[in-house]
Protein backbone atom coordinates (compact mmCIF):
# COMPACT_ATOMS: atom_id res chain seq x y z
CA UNK A 1 0.00 0.00 0.00
CA UNK A 2 1.07 3.61 -0.40
CA UNK A 3 0.10 6.90 1.21
CA UNK A 4 0.31 10.45 -0.06
CA UNK A 5 1.59 12.98 2.43
CA UNK A 6 -0.87 15.92 2.37
CA UNK A 7 1.83 18.60 2.53
CA UNK A 8 4.24 16.93 0.14
CA UNK A 9 4.13 16.44 -3.60
CA UNK A 10 0.99 18.44 -4.39
CA UNK A 11 2.42 21.51 -2.71
CA UNK A 12 5.63 21.45 -4.75
CA UNK A 13 4.40 20.25 -8.16
CA UNK A 14 4.56 23.63 -9.87
CA UNK A 15 4.96 23.46 -13.64
CA UNK A 16 7.70 25.75 -14.92
CA UNK A 17 7.48 24.94 -18.62
CA UNK A 18 11.10 23.77 -18.72
CA UNK A 19 11.73 20.73 -20.90
CA UNK A 20 13.89 18.45 -18.80
CA UNK A 21 13.91 15.17 -16.93
CA UNK A 22 12.24 14.49 -13.62
CA UNK A 23 14.12 13.82 -10.40
CA UNK A 24 12.79 10.99 -8.24
CA UNK A 25 14.12 10.46 -4.72
CA UNK A 26 13.77 6.99 -3.20
CA UNK A 27 14.55 6.67 0.50
CA UNK A 28 14.30 3.73 2.88
CA UNK A 29 15.96 2.23 5.95
CA UNK A 30 18.51 -0.53 5.32
CA UNK A 31 16.70 -3.79 4.58
CA UNK A 32 13.41 -2.29 3.36
CA UNK A 33 14.03 -3.41 -0.23
CA UNK A 34 14.98 -0.05 -1.76
CA UNK A 35 17.88 -1.31 -3.88
CA UNK A 36 15.95 -4.28 -5.29
CA UNK A 37 12.93 -2.11 -6.12
CA UNK A 38 15.04 0.56 -7.84
CA UNK A 39 16.90 -2.11 -9.83
CA UNK A 40 13.60 -3.58 -11.05
CA UNK A 41 12.27 -0.12 -11.95
CA UNK A 42 15.30 0.81 -14.05
CA UNK A 43 15.47 -2.59 -15.80
CA UNK A 44 11.84 -2.27 -16.92
CA UNK A 45 11.92 1.41 -17.92
CA UNK A 46 14.71 2.55 -20.30
CA UNK A 47 13.79 6.21 -19.75
CA UNK A 48 14.79 5.89 -16.08
CA UNK A 49 18.39 6.02 -14.91
CA UNK A 50 19.77 5.66 -11.41
CA UNK A 51 22.54 7.78 -9.98
CA UNK A 52 25.62 5.93 -8.72
CA UNK A 53 26.79 7.50 -5.46
CA UNK A 54 30.36 8.14 -4.34
CA UNK A 55 31.27 6.56 -1.02
CA UNK A 56 34.17 6.10 1.35
CA UNK A 57 32.75 2.73 2.43
CA UNK A 58 35.00 -0.28 1.70
CA UNK A 59 33.91 -2.25 -1.35
CA UNK A 60 32.24 -5.59 -0.65
CA UNK A 61 33.39 -8.67 -2.54
CA UNK A 62 30.41 -8.79 -4.92
CA UNK A 63 30.37 -5.03 -5.64
CA UNK A 64 31.82 -3.32 -8.72
CA UNK A 65 33.33 0.14 -8.77
CA UNK A 66 31.24 2.47 -10.93
CA UNK A 67 28.27 0.10 -10.88
CA UNK A 68 27.22 -0.21 -7.24
CA UNK A 69 29.16 2.84 -6.05
CA UNK A 70 32.10 5.00 -6.99
CA UNK A 71 34.51 3.95 -4.24
CA UNK A 72 36.84 6.76 -3.18
CA UNK A 73 39.17 7.41 -0.26
CA UNK A 74 38.17 9.94 2.38
CA UNK A 75 40.65 12.67 1.28
CA UNK A 76 39.28 12.43 -2.28
CA UNK A 77 35.71 12.60 -1.02
CA UNK A 78 36.52 15.65 1.09
CA UNK A 79 38.14 17.38 -1.89
CA UNK A 80 35.01 16.78 -3.98
CA UNK A 81 32.88 18.08 -1.13
CA UNK A 82 34.95 21.28 -0.84
CA UNK A 83 34.69 21.86 -4.61
CA UNK A 84 30.91 21.63 -4.43
CA UNK A 85 30.81 18.51 -6.60
CA UNK A 86 27.97 16.93 -4.62
CA UNK A 87 24.28 17.62 -5.04
CA UNK A 88 23.89 16.07 -1.61
CA UNK A 89 26.05 14.19 0.83
CA UNK A 90 25.61 12.47 4.18
CA UNK A 91 27.45 10.48 6.81
CA UNK A 92 25.88 7.04 7.32
CA UNK A 93 27.25 4.34 9.65
CA UNK A 94 30.58 6.16 9.79
CA UNK A 95 30.98 6.36 6.00
CA UNK A 96 30.39 9.28 3.64
CA UNK A 97 28.04 9.10 0.64
CA UNK A 98 27.50 11.74 -2.03
CA UNK A 99 25.67 12.29 -5.33
CA UNK A 100 27.44 13.93 -8.26
CA UNK A 101 25.85 17.28 -9.00
CA UNK A 102 27.31 17.46 -12.51
CA UNK A 103 26.09 14.00 -13.53
CA UNK A 104 22.54 14.59 -12.29
CA UNK A 105 22.29 18.02 -13.93
CA UNK A 106 23.56 16.61 -17.24
CA UNK A 107 21.00 13.79 -17.20
CA UNK A 108 18.12 16.14 -16.39
CA UNK A 109 19.15 18.60 -19.12
CA UNK A 110 19.21 15.68 -21.57
CA UNK A 111 15.59 14.93 -20.65
CA UNK A 112 16.27 11.76 -18.68
CA UNK A 113 14.36 10.89 -15.54
CA UNK A 114 16.77 10.23 -12.67
CA UNK A 115 16.33 8.16 -9.51
CA UNK A 116 18.39 9.08 -6.47
CA UNK A 117 18.68 6.18 -4.04
CA UNK A 118 19.68 8.14 -0.93
CA UNK A 119 19.01 8.48 2.80
CA UNK A 120 16.70 11.00 4.50
CA UNK A 121 19.51 13.52 5.06
CA UNK A 122 20.35 13.66 1.37
CA UNK A 123 16.67 13.70 0.40
CA UNK A 124 16.15 16.79 2.54
CA UNK A 125 19.02 18.57 0.78
CA UNK A 126 17.79 17.63 -2.70
CA UNK A 127 14.20 18.73 -2.04
CA UNK A 128 15.50 22.19 -1.16
CA UNK A 129 17.55 22.43 -4.37
CA UNK A 130 14.98 20.72 -6.62
CA UNK A 131 11.51 21.61 -5.30
CA UNK A 132 9.88 19.84 -8.26
CA UNK A 133 11.42 16.49 -7.37
CA UNK A 134 9.14 13.63 -6.34
CA UNK A 135 10.21 11.82 -3.16
CA UNK A 136 9.11 8.31 -2.20
CA UNK A 137 9.83 6.70 1.16
CA UNK A 138 9.75 2.89 1.35
CA UNK A 139 8.78 1.34 4.67
CA UNK A 140 8.82 -2.28 5.84
CA UNK A 141 5.44 -3.60 7.09
CA UNK A 142 6.83 -3.94 10.64
CA UNK A 143 10.07 -3.37 12.51
CA UNK A 144 10.24 -7.11 13.18
CA UNK A 145 10.08 -7.81 9.43
CA UNK A 146 12.91 -5.36 8.84
CA UNK A 147 15.16 -7.11 11.36
CA UNK A 148 14.36 -10.52 9.86
CA UNK A 149 15.32 -9.28 6.39
CA UNK A 150 18.64 -7.93 7.69
CA UNK A 151 19.40 -11.26 9.34
CA UNK A 152 18.40 -13.29 6.26
CA UNK A 153 20.57 -11.33 3.83
CA UNK A 154 23.59 -12.39 5.96
CA UNK A 155 25.77 -9.35 5.25
CA UNK A 156 26.29 -8.16 8.83
CA UNK A 157 27.02 -9.53 12.27
CA UNK A 158 24.58 -9.17 15.20
CA UNK A 159 26.23 -6.00 16.50
CA UNK A 160 26.02 -4.32 13.10
CA UNK A 161 22.40 -5.38 12.70
CA UNK A 162 21.56 -3.83 16.08
CA UNK A 163 23.19 -0.60 14.92
CA UNK A 164 21.28 -0.69 11.63
CA UNK A 165 18.00 -1.22 13.47
CA UNK A 166 18.65 1.80 15.71
CA UNK A 167 19.40 3.91 12.66
CA UNK A 168 16.35 2.49 10.83
CA UNK A 169 13.98 3.62 13.57
CA UNK A 170 15.46 7.12 13.39
CA UNK A 171 15.28 7.13 9.60
CA UNK A 172 11.65 5.94 9.52
CA UNK A 173 10.69 8.89 11.71
CA UNK A 174 11.40 11.08 8.65
CA UNK A 175 9.01 9.21 6.34
CA UNK A 176 6.46 11.99 6.72
CA UNK A 177 8.78 14.40 4.92
CA UNK A 178 8.46 12.48 1.63
CA UNK A 179 5.71 13.06 -0.92
CA UNK A 180 4.61 9.43 -0.88
CA UNK A 181 5.10 6.46 1.43
CA UNK A 182 5.08 2.92 0.01
CA UNK A 183 4.88 -0.08 2.37
CA UNK A 184 6.93 -2.96 0.96
CA UNK A 185 4.93 -5.86 2.33
CA UNK A 186 4.82 -7.60 -1.06
CA UNK A 187 7.57 -6.85 -3.60
CA UNK A 188 5.41 -7.02 -6.75
CA UNK A 189 2.73 -4.81 -5.21
CA UNK A 190 5.24 -2.22 -3.99
CA UNK A 191 6.92 -2.19 -7.41
CA UNK A 192 3.61 -1.63 -9.18
CA UNK A 193 2.73 1.21 -6.78
CA UNK A 194 6.04 3.00 -7.36
CA UNK A 195 5.65 2.60 -11.13
CA UNK A 196 2.20 4.13 -10.83
CA UNK A 197 3.57 7.11 -8.89
CA UNK A 198 6.25 7.69 -11.51
CA UNK A 199 3.71 7.53 -14.34
CA UNK A 200 1.38 9.90 -12.50
CA UNK A 201 4.20 12.38 -11.94
CA UNK A 202 5.13 12.29 -15.62
CA UNK A 203 1.52 12.80 -16.62
CA UNK A 204 1.12 15.73 -14.22
CA UNK A 205 4.07 17.57 -15.74
CA UNK A 206 3.10 16.67 -19.31
CA UNK A 207 -0.42 18.07 -18.75
CA UNK A 208 -0.04 20.92 -16.26
CA UNK A 209 -3.11 22.48 -14.68
CA UNK A 210 -3.85 26.11 -15.58
CA UNK A 211 -2.55 28.63 -13.06
CA UNK A 212 -5.05 29.90 -10.52
CA UNK A 213 -7.16 32.72 -11.97
CA UNK A 214 -6.45 31.79 -15.58
CA UNK A 215 -9.49 32.09 -17.85
CA UNK A 216 -10.03 29.25 -20.32
CA UNK A 217 -11.64 30.50 -23.51
CA UNK A 218 -14.29 28.40 -25.23
CA UNK A 219 -13.02 27.77 -28.79
CA UNK A 220 -16.61 27.56 -30.13
CA UNK A 221 -18.75 29.92 -28.02
CA UNK A 222 -21.59 30.03 -30.55
CA UNK A 223 -22.02 26.26 -30.65
CA UNK A 224 -21.84 25.85 -26.88
CA UNK A 225 -24.16 28.77 -26.18
CA UNK A 226 -21.54 30.43 -23.97
CA UNK A 227 -20.02 33.81 -24.56
CA UNK A 228 -16.24 33.85 -24.60
CA UNK A 229 -14.76 36.25 -22.03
Amino acid sequence: MFFENPLGWGRRAVYTGAVKGILFIVTAPSGAGKTSLVKALVEADPSLTVSVSHTTRPRREQERDGVNYHFVCRPQFEQMQQRGDFLEWAEVYGNSYGTSRHWVDAQLRAGKDVILEIDWQGAEQVRRLHPQSCSIFILPPTVETLRRRLVERAQDDEKTIDKRMQEAVREMSHSGEADFVVVNDDFATALAEIRGLIQARRAALANPRPKSGTQIRDPNPEKSGRIAP
